[in-house]
């Protein structure tokens, strides 16, 4: 599922793509905000998922280390850049991107990109296990090592708190105040293919509104692609309403399906 903002920078395409639609690591970046947690506490919020005929333990939680973060990166390379089997320099452009998207997400957590007020990057995990091995691809993409533990990123966004982003249809809700900025956005929402229909991406929406109401979220939004039909049906199980659209030429412009924006009123109701 790719159903929300993308904010992978652009980089120069290969010659044939398809299209585009516990070491604390982290404590070496200045400034680079995570929350810390064992693989214990991690998982007293899991879920389980189904996968032909056996249960994998998903662990919902702000990243921990920079390993991890590198994981999501390279699943949200994999879901939202596809290539033909046989494009030439496709390995080589998705590498490339992989590394662009991590240090521009170390700088938006980090508080060095204006506009960004704070930044989160949220994942399902899962153990790396034999039923797992499977989605060979997915493994050697993904994986990552905590505490001498083999896991694999399964999903993933962030939850930006700002007034904006950038090149993207801007929510209305609560309006600009100079005092505080209580309005925010997912962005980069998906769940590796093997996994999908089976409660993720609902259970990491969930989970960024509880961040967001930790830290003072009064307005939550998301963009959709106006084609993206199972994202929009997320989206409106999570509790999103419909507040705009995309000008046609602006996506016409982009390069992209035109996008619908989505509003979630954070009081509303308790979480």
């Amino acid at each position: 599922m790719a159903s929300a903002s993308q904010l992978l920078p652009p980089a120069p395409p290969p010659a044939a793509p398809l299209h585009r639609p516990r070491t604390r690591s982290h404590l070496a970046v200045p400034r680079l905000r995570c929350r810390a947690a064992s693989s214990a506490a991690a998982s007293s919020g899991a879920s389980l998922l189904e996968r032909g005929g056996s249960a994998a333990e998903v662990a919902l939680r702000e990243f921990v280390t920079l390993d991890e973060l590198r994981a999501a990166v390279r699943l949200r390379v994999r879901t939202f850049c596809e290539y033909a089997v046989d494009s030439v320099g496709a390995e080589d452009h998705r590498k490339a991107l992989a590394d662009r998207e991590f240090e521009a997400l170390q700088d938006r957590i980090s508080g060095k990109m204006i506009n960004f007020q704070r930044v989160s990057c949220i994942n399902g995990t899962v153990p790396l296990s034999p039923s797992l091995m499977t989605a060979d691809e997915l493994c050697s993409m993904c994986k990552f090592v905590e505490d001498g533990e083999e896991r694999v990123v399964v999903g993933s966004l962030d939850l930006n708190q700002c007034l904006w982003l950038p090149d993207e249809l801007t929510g209305k809700r609560p309006g600009v105040n100079e005092d505080s900025q209580t309005r925010a956005y997912l962005s980069n929402v998906c769940v590796a293919k093997e996994l999908q229909k089976k409660g993720l991406g609902y259970a990491l929406v969930d989970k960024s509104k509880k961040l967001a109401r930790e830290w003072g979220i009064t307005d939550l939004y998301v963009h959709v692609a106006i084609n993206n039909i199972a994202g929009q049906k997320l989206y409106k199980k999570s509790g999103f309403v419909y507040e705009g659209e995309e000008p046609a030429w602006k996506a016409r412009f982009l390069g992209r399906p035109r996008r619908l924006l989505l509003w979630f009123d954070m009081n509303k109701e308790p979480l």
